[in-house]
């Protein structure tokens, strides 16, 4: 097979560019694309499509994600994480219950400011390019979704924390604002992201084993990449139109939206629209892709 999607479990240190790049070696493949970074601090799951199957990745990136974060309590740091300079520093007496208490009201839906050091633009520029600069930036905010946080462990001053949250969410600004709340200043010590969607890191091939066949062994068929989508079965008649670009007469029950088209023995065909009355190819596979 050289098309899927292919779970990653990246150590701390490498970039995410780094893991593509190796997995572009182990697969012997081109065109390897990715869901989501992770920094280089961060660790856990990159999901990762190879060949025709990369073109399916925008569908998994807005999908809520999963973290366990180590937050460092007393100190506020410069790129809300332990790479960056310290740039206040307080004595940790918070108690269980001022943590628990604190912890409510990140809960649900919540308004972020982004990180300097980030790579949003503003202006055409990544914002890390002028936090680097020294210069003043007017940060962008951005409402975010926390759909658990669960208190792990607390053993002052480090603070272990389950996240589970919407797409765009940044753990960092999550424990600097929880070290402001607190009176004592954080930032993140430590980050896994253990789930994207329904892909979990337990499944994922660690990035120091990689070969061609624990690749190969690992490789999931592209349609894993839309499994959330709504699902549309068509003829053969129907699967040969929507291969060539078009467009088929939409069921009166079809859900409107983005859907995954498969043929009648059940093959995937790629990713259609449907709108009103009409169904619209958007990205299909062809019978060489797989």
């Amino acid at each position: 097979m050289t098309s899927g999607i292919l779970l990653l479990d990246k150590p701390v240190g490498p970039t995410s560019h780094d893991a593509v790049a190796r997995v572009r070696r182990a697969a012997g493949l081109r065109r390897v694309g990715h869901a989501g970074t992770l920094d280089p601090l961060a660790d856990g799951l990159l999901v990762l499509g190879l060949g025709p199957a990369a073109r399916f990745l925008e569908y998994l990136v807005g999908l809520d994600k999963t973290y366990e974060t180590t937050v460092r309590l007393g100190q506020a740091t410069t790129t809300y994480d332990s790479e960056g300079e310290v740039t206040a520093e307080h004595p940790v007496s918070v108690s269980a219950a001022q943590l628990t208490a604190a912890l409510d009201a990140f809960r649900g839906p919540i308004r972020q400011r982004v990180p300097s050091h980030s790579a949003v633009k503003r202006d055409g520029r990544p914002l890390y390019e002028s936090a680097r600069r020294g210069e003043m930036i007017d940060l962008p905010q951005r409402d975010v979704v926390i759909h658990a946080l669960d208190l792990l462990a607390f053993d002052p001053p480090l603070v272990t924390l389950r996240v589970a949250c919407s797409s765009g969410t940044y753990i960092r600004s999550l424990a600097h604002d929880l070290g402001a709340a607190l009176g004592c200043g954080g930032h993140v010590a430590a980050l896994r992201r253990t789930a994207v969607g329904v892909f979990s890191v337990d499944g994922a091939v660690p990035l120091d084993t990689l070969t061609p066949q624990s690749v190969a062994a690992a490789l999931l068929p592209p349609a894993a990449a839309v499994a959330h989508l709504p699902r549309l079965e068509v003829d053969e008649s129907g699967a040969t139109r929507l291969s060539l670009g078009q467009r088929l007469a939409a069921p009166p029950d079809a859900l409107a939206g983005n859907v995954a088209a498969f043929g009648p023995d059940g093959r995937f065909l790629g990713v259609v629209e449907v709108d009103g009355d009409v169904i619209r190819p958007r990205k299909m596979l062809s019978a060489t892709d797989l």
